[in-house]
């Protein structure tokens, strides 16, 4: 869920936390996920990976140095971006 409701917003901290970030700033522009993965050059089911919060070993390794260094991630989608719809 967006933390910010001027904008939209997702702190991130586990892979989970990304995933959310990922689908609710798709969802917010409109796209479906084989939009998306095509624009990407993914495979669909590499995006619902990503999506559902499935980790690679440097990404868990990442978040949680920067969780021990008491900083934080936050991907933000500007309210006035708009929407592809």
């Amino acid at each position: 869920m967006p933390t910010d409701r001027s904008s939209s917003a997702w702190r991130v901290r586990t892979p989970a936390d990304l995933g959310r970030a990922i689908a609710g700033a798709r969802r917010e522009r409109g796209l479906s996920q084989g939009e998306l993965a095509a624009e990407l050059g993914f495979e669909r089911s590499y995006l619902s990976e990503l999506e559902s919060g499935e980790a690679t070993i440097a990404l868990e390794r990442t978040l949680r140095a920067l969780r021990r260094l008491g900083a934080e991630i936050t991907v933000t989608l500007p309210g006035g971006y708009g929407n592809r719809q």
